[in-house]
């Protein structure tokens, strides 16, 4: 960026939550003179997990904030682009109304107050839209949501490919994220990655507790191959919908090898009835439209990133 450009204007929703905190990091660290506003209401977030952020904060449940009256105009507020990463992210939260309501009406109004700016608009889609597969999902698969959290996340990639098609010039991006671990989880309790709570039993010298047998396969991204990707949706030249992965499935029983490796432990998995009817058995992105249109390309394997992470958690 030039120095006579104004400084960047940005805003993160859900900013104090997991995958949101981080990318809010990456971007005061990418972009030091920015304007940052992070809106969060504290459902899936922390404050903690901002530590060292220097930008603005709104608390605000986004299913009711009206923007207008929040930022004024949008031409006057003038945002470079709204990164919206907030949701009801808890895929255990049964309650149909809720779950889809708050995350589809949030967009909603989000889509609206950017609409007369075509401001752009960076936005989590999620893996679980491809519901239960055998092989790699690419983004043109019919969507199969087995909960109401995928479902909601359905129905925002929807409303977004209208919208963009109805504006000829707004970039509308949607990051279908795979199954993101790594720092600034720990607050989110159960929903937290497997890779999270499978640390934390080993470092108790607890065997780790995984489904029976442990083949059940995961596309493990580390949070910084997501912050990455996420960045990269800022440069696109055309609204899409991508995934964001490793392009590997790895499986449980591996995830446990190699947490083994970094934790200096020997500890077998303990296996148990899985008791979910609606459970993904295998996960993997097929990454050959995110190549192109973001030139992204994940630099953390499952091993990168465990190793990294389990340096952050316990030094």
């Amino acid at each position: 960026m030039s120095s006579t450009e104004s400084p960047l204007n940005l805003i993160v929703t859900g900013g104090a939550g997991f995958i949101g905190s981080n990318l809010t990091l990456a971007l005061q660290e990418k972009f030091p003179d920015a304007r940052l506003t992070v809106i969060d209401d504290f459902r899936s977030g922390n404050f903690k997990n901002l530590a060292g952020y220097r930008g603005d904060f709104v608390a605000q449940n986004l299913a009711r904030l009206d923007w207008r009256e929040q930022f004024g105009d949008p031409a006057a507020a003038g945002f470079d682009v709204i990164f919206h990463l907030a949701s009801i992210t808890d895929t255990t939260n049964h309650d149909q109304f809720e779950q889809v309501h708050d995350n589809v009406e949030s967009f909603r109004r989000l889509l609206n107050f950017a609409r007369p700016t075509k401001t752009r608009i960076i936005y989590a889609s999620s893996a679980s839209t491809y519901g239960a597969v055998t092989q790699a999902s690419m983004e043109s698969n019919a969507a199969a949501p087995a909960n109401a959290y995928s479902f909601s996340k359905v129905i925002m990639d929807n409303i977004a490919r209208r919208a963009a098609a109805e504006s000829t010039g707004w970039i509308i991006i949607g990051l279908r994220y795979f199954n993101v671990y790594g720092p600034r989880e720990a607050h989110k309790g159960v929903p937290a990655s497997m890779v999270y709570h499978l640390a934390q039993q080993m470092k108790a010298s607890q065997r780790p507790r995984i489904f029976k047998h442990g083949e059940q396969k995961r596309d493990f991204v580390y949070v910084k191959d997501a912050v990455e990707g996420s960045i990269r949706a800022f440069d696109a030249k055309a609204s899409g919908i991508y995934n964001v992965g490793t392009g590997q499935a790895r499986s449980f029983n591996e995830l446990v090898d190699v947490l083994n490796k970094c934790l200096g432990t020997n500890l077998q998995p303990d296996y148990i009835d899985n008791p979910h009817a609606h459970y993904q058995d295998f996960t993997q992105a097929d990454l050959t439209n995110a190549r192109s249109a973001l030139g992204y390309e994940p630099r953390f394997t499952l091993e990168d990133g465990v190793r990294d992470y389990m340096q952050w958690l316990y030094g």
